[in-house]
């Protein structure tokens, strides 16, 4: 039986590249989620909104940009994405990085959830 991304991707005929769980390696993960920008789209997709589509996200950086770190988040195992129409949506491998390395998206999101709770120190 065919996933949904697998259903998509043959009407839609495009085709994103994915890394296995076995080939997501931490460096590239941690440098994915280093980035203030890319740290939100995951703690918004954290946050119980799976399947979101890029547009959908209120980022302080422009579309190309935009574009470049969702790139950066696919390429690294962080999000998989897929095409439903037009849009292309993207969902957190929350399980996926659970397999590979246990408890690091759970801590990197509870620091960043408390980062944004508490002000920034002054300078």
């Amino acid at each position: 039986m065919p996933t949904t991304e697998q259903t998509a991707a043959a009407t839609s005929g495009r085709r994103l590249a994915h890394p296995s769980v076995a080939e997501i390696r931490l460096e590239t993960v941690l440098h994915a989620l280093a980035d203030p920008v890319r740290l939100t789209i995951v703690r918004e997709l954290a946050d119980g909104h799976a399947d979101m589509a890029c547009i959908a996200f209120d980022l302080p950086v422009s579309k190309s940009t935009t574009t470049h770190h969702f790139k950066v988040l696919r390429e690294a195992g962080v999000i998989r994405q897929h095409y439903e129409g037009t849009s292309r949506m993207s969902r957190l491998r929350e399980d996926d990085l659970e397999v590979r390395f246990p408890g690091l998206l759970a801590a990197v999101l509870e620091g960043a959830r408390r980062s944004a709770r508490s002000p920034e120190p002054a300078a």
